[in-house]
């Protein structure tokens, strides 16, 4: 073994995993490990799983095959969600040296002291009601866009929903912290931040183990609207419950905000909400939509939606449909339902046949490619401010608009991380957005910013 071992990480599951993916890299590489693409012969392969799919076992195998494959010797860690609610499980694939639960996959550097292969995978987890500490982390590699974290853990109690389980209860950074992390990542040369969360909503508790809100989002939405530093930020998934009329209005005159919200609904049917114990009914759904839509016509909305939930009718489902489809949202993440372990719903004896749970998920994602259509030309002709993101397909070149229009344009200079005004022509045969240069809406800026007082 090298004095200098090599690692390479591979995420599988949400925006909030990449970001600590990326944390737990920086630490690894400021301690002197060499990290190198997962494809690549490693001494160390990191996988980070997730618990949202019922692949999480076939994906977490798969994986562990590929690094083995390319490196036989390799020192194999799992962490992640999937890690922390089936350790054993996970324990008993071939190859796995070590799984570390979630309070212990922020110190995975303290267990690659001895990279020896073992016979038998060490286990160090944790009683998930324990008071867990909040462990900053955001992504990066990317120049153009980082995804923040500012909250993890749920307190909610969805019956379908493992991630309290695999996360622990709801703590938050507090609001000057962010501010801190924000800096750091603006001194980077990233043009826009995701704020992300387990249950972004519910950001401002600050102390492991307490249900006492010090500070809201709020609050911090209005902290960083001060911050002189030339950064887009979006919000990701937020609860419609906690979505409060003061956001909605505040994004709504923001010069830092995008106008893009991501709201999970799950069902459209009150029948079936109540099942799933959410927290609200769909009648505050399709407020929070009427509000936005009020203030800010062309902004984008963004719903989750489950398919074949235990005991959902045809009705129910045609319900959720029909809601759906009369409902001014831009597009759809439709799940189809499956089964968790240790969940109320998984004690249920009125599952839908699995057949059924697929063909009402097709449904919705052909709704949900007729709804984007739809809203991508409500925006023709507008002037959108676009960052570009460096993709490049035979001389095309693509970013977002503020409001998540993904928009192309001819060039043969590189424009990643460059920020244009541009007008929205035509759909193409790709299905995205041509557009045409109208300005150059920032330049490329120099990036050495402080941390004020006053903030």
């Amino acid at each position: 073994m090298s004095a200098n071992p090599t690692y390479a990480v591979y995420t599988l599951g949400c925006k909030l995993n990449y970001a600590e993916s990326s944390a737990i890299s920086r630490r690894l590489s400021e301690q002197g490990y060499n990290k190198v693409s997962f494809k690549e012969k490693a001494d160390i392969y990191i996988i980070n799983t997730c618990s949202v799919t019922n692949e999480a076992d076939k994906e977490c195998r798969m994986v562990v095959r590929n690094a083995l494959n390319t490196s036989p010797g390799a020192f194999i860690a799992v962490i992640g969600c999937y890690a922390q609610l089936k350790p054993e499980e996970i324990a008993k694939i071939e190859g796995v040296d070590i799984v570390l639960g979630a309070s212990e996959k922020f110190n995975i550097a303290n267990y690659l002291q001895k990279l020896d292969k073992n016979s038998f995978a060490e286990i160090h987890s944790c009683e998930i009601d324990q008071p867990l500490e909040f462990h900053a982390a955001h992504s990066s590699g990317e120049r153009t866009r980082s995804f923040l974290k500012v909250q993890d853990g749920c307190d909610y109690v969805c019956s379908y929903c493992t991630i309290p389980l695999a996360r622990g209860r709801s703590r938050s950074n507090n609001i000057e912290k962010v501010i801190e992390n924000i800096y750091e990542i603006a001194n980077k040369g990233v043009r826009e931040i995701v704020l992300t969360g387990v249950n972004l909503g519910d950001f401002g508790i600050n102390e492991p183990g307490s249900d006492k809100h010090h500070e809201t989002f709020f609050q911090l939405v209005q902290g960083i609207e001060k911050l002189d530093v030339p950064v887009r930020f979006r919000i990701s998934s937020i609860e419609p419950n906690l979505l409060t009329d003061d956001i909605i209005r505040w994004v709504s005159t923001s010069q830092k905000f995008v106008p893009h919200f991501h709201i999970p609904l799950q069902s459209g049917s009150d029948t079936i909400l109540k099942k799933m114990r959410r927290r609200y009914l769909r009648d505050v759904y399709s407020e929070r939509v009427q509000l936005i839509k009020s203030l800010m016509l062309h902004c984008c909305i963004g719903a989750d939606v489950i398919a074949g939930f235990h005991g959902e009718t045809e009705e129910d489902f045609m319900e959720t449909y029909t809601f759906l489809n009369e409902l001014d949202i831009s597009y759809l993440h439709a799940f189809t339902y499956s089964e968790r372990s240790n969940t109320l719903a998984a004690e249920s004896k009125e599952a839908v046949p699995l057949e059924i749970r697929r063909k009402r998920t097709r449904m919705l994602r052909i709704l949900s490619e007729k709804k984007l259509r739809n809203f991508y030309l409500q925006n023709m002709g507008q002037e959108r401010d676009v960052l570009f993101e460096g993709h490049v397909n035979d001389g095309w070149q693509y970013g977002h608009t503020d409001n998540y229009v993904r928009v192309r344009i001819s060039s043969d200079e590189i424009l990643k991380n460059s920020m244009y005004k541009l007008r929205l022509i035509a759909i193409n045969e790709e299905g995205t957005v041509d557009g045409e240069v109208v300005s150059s809406s920032v330049d490329s800026p120099t990036f050495n910013f402080q941390l004020s007082t006053s903030n």
